[in-house]
C-alpha cells in the first residue's frame, strides 16, 4: 500500500508509507494529488524541483506545497514524480505532469498544514501522517 485516507473532521488526512525516504514523500504527493484528481494525469510537462528544509517535516512541508504552488501558478497538474532524491535537508526530484485545465478536478487544496504531521522511521519501512486543508 503506498498511502491511505484516515478520518478528519474538516480536511483530508493520510498516511504515506515507502521503503525510503524518498518513496514515501513521492507517495505523499500521490495521496495529495488522488484528492484533486482520481484519474490518469498526461505525462506531457517536466518541471525540475530542488527544494530545501531545516529538518524533514519542513522539507515534507515544502516539497507538498510547492507542487500546490504549481498548480496554482502554472496550472502544473502532478502525473509522477522520478529521480527523488533526499540530501541534507534537501529534495531534487523531476514532476512529470500536464495543464491541470485539461481536466475536470475535484476538491481544492488550500494548503498543506504541520497538524498531525509526522515522519516515523521503523526498521525499513516508512511512514508520512499529513493534513491538508481543503
Amino acid at each position: 500500500m503506498k498511502y491511505k485516507y484516515l478520518e478528519h473532521t474538516a480536511d483530508i488526512k493520510f498516511q504515506a508509507f515507502g521503503k525510503n525516504l524518498e518513496e514515501a514523500f513521492v507517495n505523499s504527493a500521490y495521496a495529495m494529488m488522488k484528492v484533486l484528481f482520481e484519474g490518469r494525469v498526461k505525462g506531457n510537462k517536466i518541471k525540475r524541483i530542488k527544494i530545501k528544509g531545516i529538518d524533514e517535516k519542513s522539507l515534507l512541508y515544502n516539497f507538498l506545497e510547492e507542487i500546490l504552488f504549481l498548480l496554482n501558478t502554472e496550472y502544473f497538474l502532478l502525473s509522477e514524480v522520478s529521480r527523488a532524491e533526499i540530501k541534507n535537508n534537501e529534495l531534487t526530484a523531476e514532476l512529470i505532469g500536464d495543464d491541470s485545465r485539461s481536466y475536470n478536478l475535484g476538491l481544492d487544496i488550500k494548503a498543506v498544514t504541520y497538524n498531525d504531521m509526522f515522519i516515523k522511521r521503523e526498521k525499513s519501512k516508512f511512514t508520512i501522517q499529513v493534513v491538508i486543508d481543503i
